[in-house]
C-alpha cells in the first residue's frame, strides 16, 4: 500500500474517531477469505474506536482492501450523512417578526416580543424542513404561506412562555401540538376550584393606584389559567390588557369602595389578565371591554380609602388581609343593652371575617360587651347569657380589653351589645375574604 494511501485512510480514521458510539446493525459484510462482519450501515453504527470501523455501508476498508474501495467508501460515507445527519441547530434571538426560510431548517429561535412568524411556501421548504419556535417575551403567530395550513388552521398562535415544533411535508405544515394539548389537559381535567399563588399587594411604585398580581394558577370548575409572572393593574383607568396597565371594568375609581379582582383567560392563546370590578359577583361585572376573554374566578379584593387611593395593606396565603396601619373603627361610642350594628372597614358586598381588637368601659361592674355576626340574630350579652368578648369590668368607669375574629354581613357591619351602658372602641387589624387559595 503507498504511502499517500496509508495517510488518506489514518486520516478517515482519526475523523471517524470522534463519531457517537452506538452498536452496530445486525447486518454481515464480506471483509476477505473466511473473514465477516456486521455491516455499519448507518451513521449511529459507527465505532468511536477507528480500528473497529473496517466497512462503510458494506464496503471494505478493513487493512489490505483494494485502493477503489476508498472512493467508494467517501460516496457511501456522504450518502449516508445526508440520509442519518440533520443539519446543525442553529440558535438565533428575534425580536420582531421574520419570514422562515429553507436554510432555517433544524432552526430554533427565541422570540423575545410580539410576533408574526411567516412561514416560506411549503413546497419551496419541501418536505421534512423543521423549525422551533421558542415566545419568551410575547405571543408568537406562525403563519403558513397563502392558502397553506398549520395543523390544519390557518395560523398557530405560540402563547408567551411556550414553544412549539413544526414541520412541514412539502405541502402543509404540522405542529407537535403541544400548546393544544396542554389547554387541553388543563380543561378537561379540571375538578373544582382552587388558586394556587397569585397574591395581591400594593405596587412599590404606585401603592396608592396600582396593585401586584403575583405569579400562580386559579381554577373553577373546566376554566383554568396560570399567569406564569407577576402583572400590574391600574386603579384609575379601565381595563386594557396587558401589565401596567388599567384595570377597571368600567367608570372610574371611586372613595372607599370595594373592588374585586377576577382572573380573566384570554380566549385565542389563554394567556392571564386580571379585571377589576365593584361587583361581588361575575354575573355583575361590566363585560363590554372584555370581548374575547373568560372571567375565570375572584382571586383578591383591593379597597380604597377616602382620597380614592389604595388602602396599603399585605396580604397573607389562605386569603388573609392585614392592614398596614390599624383601622380605628368607633372611638368611645355608646353602647348598651339594645343591639346595634357597626359598619367597618371590609369588603362591600360580600361576607368576610374581620380580626378586631375592642376595649370597653363602663360604669356597671361585671359588665361585659358582645361583638358578633349579624346572621346570629339578636344576642344578649353577659355571663347568663351569650357571653361577652370584652369585659366583665372590675372597676366602675375602668377599661377591659379583648378582640376575636368576628364575620360581617354583606353589608361590612358586626353586631354590638353590653350587659348594660357603657363605651366601646374597636380597631380593625384586617380581615380574611374567601376566595379558594391553597397557598
Amino acid at each position: 500500500m503507498s504511502f499517500a494511501f496509508r495517510q488518506r485512510r489514518k486520516s478517515s480514521e482519526r475523523r471517524v474517531d470522534s463519531l457517537p458510539v452506538s452498536l452496530p446493525l445486525a447486518t454481515q459484510t464480506r471483509l476477505g477469505a473466511g473473514q465477516t462482519k456486521m455491516a455499519r450501515n448507518t451513521f449511529l453504527s459507527w465505532s468511536t474506536t477507528a480500528d473497529a470501523n473496517t466497512d462503510v455501508g458494506g464496503v471494505n476498508i478493513g487493512e489490505g482492501c483494494p485502493p477503489s474501495n476508498m472512493n467508494n467508501s467517501d460516496r457511501t460515507i456522504m450518502a449516508i450523512l445526508r440520509r442519518d445527519v440533520d443539519g446543525k441547530v442553529v440558535y438565533a434571538v428575534k425580536s420582531g417578526g421574520y419570514t422562515a426560510l429553507a436554510t432555517d431548517n433544524n432552526a430554533v429561535h427565541r422570540y423575545t416580543a410580539t410576533a408574526t412568524v411567516t412561514l416560506t411556501a411549503a413546497a419551496t421548504l419541501g418536505a421534512d424542513w423543521h423549525y422551533t419556535v421558542i415566545a419568551d417575551g410575547g405571543d408568537v403567530t406562525i403563519n403558513p404561506n397563502g392558502a397553506e395550513t398549520i395543523d390544519g388552521a390557518a395560523t398557530l398562535l405560540v402563547p408567551s412562555g411556550y414553544s412549539a415544533f413544526i414541520v412541514c411535508n412539502g405541502s402543509a405544515f404540522f405542529s407537535d401540538k403541544v400548546v393544544s394539548l396542554l389547554a387541553t389537559k388543563a380543561d378537561t381535567t379540571a375538578i373544582g376550584s382552587f388558586i394556587d399563588g397569585l397574591l395581591l399587594s400594593n405596587n412599590s411604585g404606585s401603592p396608592n393606584t396600582q396593585v401586584d398580581f403575583a405569579a400562580g394558577s386559579v381554577r373553577s370548575g373546566s376554566s383554568f389559567v396560570s399567569n406564569p409572572s407577576s402583572i400590574t393593574k391600574r386603579i384609575n383607568g379601565t381595563w386594557a390588557v396587558g401589565t401596567a396597565n388599567g384595570g377597571l371594568d368600567a367608570g372610574s375609581v371611586a372613595a372607599n369602595a370595594t373592588y374585586f379582582a377576577y382572573a380573566l383567560r384570554k380566549d385565542s392563546d389563554l394567556s392571564f389578565d386580571v379585571v377589576l370590578s365593584t361587583a361581588a359577583t361575575i354575573g355583575g361585572v361590566t363585560t363590554t371591554l372584555l370581548t374575547g376573554y373568560t372571567i375565570v374566578k375572584c382571586i383578591g379584593v383591593v379597597l380604597t380609602d377616602g382620597s380614592s387611593n389604595i388602602r396599603s395593606f399585605v396580604m397573607y396565603p389562605h386569603d388573609f388581609y392585614q392592614w398596614v396601619t390599624p383601622i380605628r373603627e368607633a372611638t368611645n361610642v355608646a353602647i348598651s343593652t339594645t343591639s346595634a350594628l357597626l359598619a367597618i372597614t371590609v369588603p362591600n358586598g360580600a361576607k368576610a371575617e374581620a380580626k378586631i381588637r375592642l376595649m370597653f368601659s363602663s360604669s356597671a361592674t361585671t359588665n361585659s360587651a358582645l361583638v358578633h355576626d349579624p346572621a346570629k340574630g339578636v344576642l344578649v350579652a353577659g355571663g347568663n347569657d351569650s357571653g361577652g368578648n370584652v369585659g366583665t369590668m372590675q372597676v366602675a368607669s375602668g377599661f377591659a380589653v379583648g378582640g376575636g375574629d368576628v364575620w360581617t354581613n354583606t353589608s361590612k357591619q358586626v353586631r354590638y351589645v353590653a350587659g348594660a351602658g357603657g363605651s366601646i372602641w374597636v380597631w380593625n387589624d384586617g380581615f380574611y375574604f374567601p376566595c379558594g387559595r391553597i397557598a
